[in-house]
């Protein structure tokens, strides 16, 4: 398939976008607002010549800005256009930077020539800078022929997610050799980059911006002080967090087996998707537990069995009341989430086996003593409560946690030069 090909198809395809969009917007009514901004249409008001960034959904706007707060210190006087794709995102980007003027925000048209001709026109930036693998045929090829160079940053590629651009090597090769900067976290995939048509000159071994994860010391004082106000500093408080659909009832099961031991235990039970928020909340009650919803701003009481984290920006701080963790998205086939904010914590931490979007990440933290996996909520609930009786176990878990996270460092500095680089040569 080349691009002329793969153009036309989406074109057809529209119908079959709208209705997937009506249907996101059952569940999430945000998908129906703003539609224009998906075809380049009625976009806000823009400052052009400065740098776009791309994050497509929360995770990739939480790990994109240290990035982009560097990006705005280094460079005083350009304005910096961050996109994604999704509503959760444009909440997340809006949160973070709500105090900054020079962050100007929309999503981002659909990968069409049209559109992206559009949208560059209006922004017309000096560099794009794309997170980790969101990679639109169209939308580079508008780049390339105004000279915009486009970085991908804190690239990964799993050899599943390979051997799929693979299949379409027409596509993918012209798109890759296009690109001027691969900054990627591991010599596996930069070798998968290279294999699929990247100019070897263009790709760069950097590491993971996410091990550049700096926790502000108020949060921890915060945490610490919410935790008296609920009268649970003895009390055994423990989270799952960025929890999939097929996880809820895993970890509630595991709850219910603590409870057996430790009738005060205290579950900080976070959705990954708000849209899930309702149903996981019913779900909680249904299944008999005393539970609040930390939007409704009540405090958590001796009798409180779940606190349901329903807010949106507030995981690292969810982290910081609990005393374990376990991330989600790893007992079903999800491939993980982001295991080192609960390690910046100084949280032992607990997942399940599914974990191919971290394989480098997790492997790292298993090696250091810093993991445990576990398959179901039995073995949830035996990782959990061993946390819970043995409290040095679970301090050499957490300071190997910190350990991994502060040796692999310094993956930001190198991007930031290699962006540097690509802005001076504009």
């Amino acid at each position: 398939m080349n691009r002329t090909l793969y153009t036309a198809l989406f074109y057809l395809g529209l119908p079959l976008v709208a209705i997937r969009l009506w249907l996101r917007s059952r569940k999430a009514p945000a998908y129906a607002k703003r539609i224009g901004e998906r075809f380049s249409l009625g976009l806000p008001a823009m400052r052009t010549g400065g740098i776009w960034v791309h994050a497509v959904s929360v995770g990739e706007s939480i790990a994109a800005a240290p990035m982009i707060r560097a990006l705005l210190a280094r460079h005083p006087q350009l304005p910096i256009t961050v996109t994604c794709m999704t509503p959760t995102g444009s909440e997340r980007i809006q949160a973070l930077f709500a105090h900054e003027p020079r962050i100007q925000h929309c999503y981002l048209p659909y990968d069409l020539p049209c559109a992206a001709a559009r949208f560059l026109d209006r922004v017309q930036p000096k560099l794009a800078v794309i997170m980790e693998t969101e990679l639109w045929p169209n939308h580079i090829d508008q780049c390339a022929r105004r000279g915009i160079p486009v970085a991908l940053a804190n690239a990964r590629l799993s050899a599943r997610s390979a051997k799929g651009y693979g299949r379409f090597a027409g596509l993918t090769a012209p798109m890759l050799a296009q690109m001027s900067l691969f900054a990627v976290q591991t010599e596996a995939e930069a070798q998968r980059f290279r294999e699929l048509g990247a100019r070897p000159e263009t790709v760069e071994v950097t590491g993971s911006i996410k091990f550049d994860l700096s926790i502000d010391p108020q949060l921890l004082e915060r945490a610490r002080e919410l935790r008296q106000q609920w009268q649970a500093m003895d009390r055994p408080v423990w989270i799952a967090a960025s929890t999939h659909e097929g996880e809820d009832a895993v970890v509630l099961d595991a709850h219910r087996q603590l409870l057996a031991s430790y009738p005060n235990a205290l579950l900080i039970l976070v959705p990954r998707h708000p849209e899930r928020f309702d149903s996981v909340f019913e779900l909680c009650r249904q299944q008999g537990f005393a539970t609040i919803r930390r939007s409704a701003g009540e405090p958590v009481g001796a009798t409180t069995s779940v606190l349901l984290g329903d807010t949106m920006g507030e995981l690292l701080f969810l982290y910081a009341l609990a005393d374990s963790a376990f991330v989600g998205g790893s007992l079903v086939a999800n491939g993980g989430h982001n295991l080192l904010e609960p390690a910046a914590l100084a949280k032992p931490v607990i997942s399940g086996p599914h974990l191919f979007n971290f394989l480098e990440i997790a492997a790292m933290l298993r090696d250091a003593g810093a993991l445990q996996e576990v398959d179901d909520a039995e073995g949830l609930a035996v990782a959990v409560q061993r946390l819970f009786e043995l409290p040095r176990d679970a301090q050499k878990m957490a300071e190997a946690g910190l350990k991994v996270l502060k040796a692999n460092q310094g993956a930001l500095q190198r991007l930031l030069d290699g962006l540097d680089r690509l802005l001076n040569r504009h």
